[in-house]
């Protein structure tokens, strides 16, 4: 049974949120931090208290903490060392495994987190702009009590228009494959597969193989947490728009290749399903819109090109071991919307996300590593994710076609890694835990 009162509401619910607030945090002395996390804890929802509130909340937060963070509020290097080596190494120093190189590389970032005075991030979703506004005055006030306890850097959140669905500024519908925790009381979707054993996400519950992760130590630090990989991708829309224009000759070859280098339509119809035309009734029925695999419907990519960014995050039957990489994904976009036919304003726009996971190494970092920035992925040669990979200009993207496949060269990057971070999500004993240490109990 899941502990659902002990587990922290991003990891099993998604808030419906417009808008809302990352903070980065430092702790310059244990004290301080602990006295944060005191009185911020108690604001915390639990997956139990935000289904039980989710209809008359405005606001939901969540609290997470890197190695150097626990550190900051006295946990010992014992306790440290009981954590995986990559999170205590931190994504910054990992970005050399996640292809995190030219102009994504961490001394480009810039938000700090590749400090290593990054020690939490408070996580605000909120109804409206409104409600934002009101936690953030009330988060300056708890502060400024907070002796040592100082902001690194924010990130403002805005939805885009329309407010209908979820969508990033590329324009394509967001949030339609995400795993299903066996024991959430969620039921998956068709084509989403069954529900995943709760270890794959959640420390402290058995996973895939029947066992479970190692958990780091004291148990009480650990149970009911998970790890977060943040991720803040700069989207360069006026240059995908370009691209698009560059390499199709009509509107309607324009948004097919969009369509090729995410799988989906815009509208989040998927290509396997609607091939040749957009359909959006289809994109927006969430009981018909992932229910295709590619072992059998699309073996040769002829609807979904093997190295699009769909294929590569999910490779659904044509991967092994596929129940033992899934990730489940939070986050929302920032910066303004550019209006389509809008020439590019030169403000940064983008997907601030965290990937969710029991394993950074075995599901975060292996996608990076070998899904997205392989460019041999599907024995392609010379790819990678044409969507989030890391590009140069000097590698290319092909669509199988009947009698001649196309190869479209000179890729740009139409991403940029902006900032990002390891965290360890606790939690809610773990948190008064943490809170507690060097007093008495």
């Amino acid at each position: 049974m899941l502990e659902f009162g002990d587990i922290q509401h991003i990891l099993l619910t998604r808030a419906p949120a417009l808008t809302g607030r990352y903070e980065f945090l430092s702790f310059r002395n244990p004290a301080g931090g602990r006295a944060w996390l005191t009185a911020i804890r108690e604001k915390v929802h639990s997956a139990k208290s935000m289904r039980e509130s989710v209809e008359k909340d405005k606001r939901w937060i969540t609290v997470a903490f890197t190695c150097n963070g626990l550190r900051a509020l006295g946990v010992n290097e014992t306790t440290l060392a009981t954590f995986p080596e990559e999170f205590r190494e931190g994504m910054a120093e990992r970005s050399a495994v996640l292809g995190d190189t030219g102009a994504n590389d961490p001394a480009h970032w810039v938000d700090k987190t590749a400090s290593p005075d990054l020690h939490a991030i408070a996580i605000l979703f909120a109804r409206d702009i409104a409600e934002r506004g009101r936690c953030v005055i009330e988060h300056g006030r708890l502060l400024a009590e907070c002796q040592g306890v100082e902001v690194l850097s924010s990130l403002d959140l805005e939805a885009t228009p329309p407010f209908d669905y979820a969508h990033d500024h590329f324009g394509y519908r967001d949030r339609l494959s995400q795993p299903v925790i066996e024991g959430s009381g969620d039921e998956p979707t068709p084509g989403s597969g069954a529900p995943l054993k709760a270890g794959e996400f959640i420390l402290g519950y058995p996973d895939e193989t029947g066992s479970g992760s190692a958990l780091p130590q004291p148990e009480i630090l650990s149970r009911n947490g998970s790890f977060m990989a943040y991720r803040r991708l700069e989207e360069h829309v006026g240059r995908f728009r370009d691209f698009l224009r560059e390499n199709g000759r009509t509107p309607g070859e324009q948004e097919l290749l969009a369509a090729k280098f995410m799988g989906r339509w815009r509208s989040g119809a998927p290509l396997t399903l609607a091939p040749d035309k957009d359909d959006p009734a289809l994109g927006a029925d969430s009981q018909r819109n992932n229910n295709f695999n590619y072992k059998h419907d699309d073996p040769q990519g002829y609807a979904v090109p093997l190295g699009s960014h769909m294929r590569r995050m999910n490779p659904r039957d044509t991967a092994v071991n596929m129940n033992r990489r899934r990730m489940i994904r939070r986050g929302a976009t920032y910066g303004p919307h550019l209006p389509e036919g809008t020439p590019d304003d030169g403000k940064e726009r983008g997907i601030a996300a965290f990937v969710i996971c029991a394993s950074l190494i075995r599901q975060f970092e292996f996608a990076q590593n070998v899904w997205v920035n392989d460019r041999n992925f599907h024995e392609l040669g010379n790819e990678r994710d044409p969507i989030i990979g890391t590009q140069d200009g000097t590698l290319e993207f092909k669509i199988p076609k009947r009698p001649i496949r196309r190869k479209i060269t000179g890729l740009p990057a139409f991403t940029t890694v902006r900032g990002g971070a390891y965290f360890f999500l606790p939690g809610l004993k773990a948190l008064r835990w943490l809170a507690a240490q060097g007093k008495p109990s």
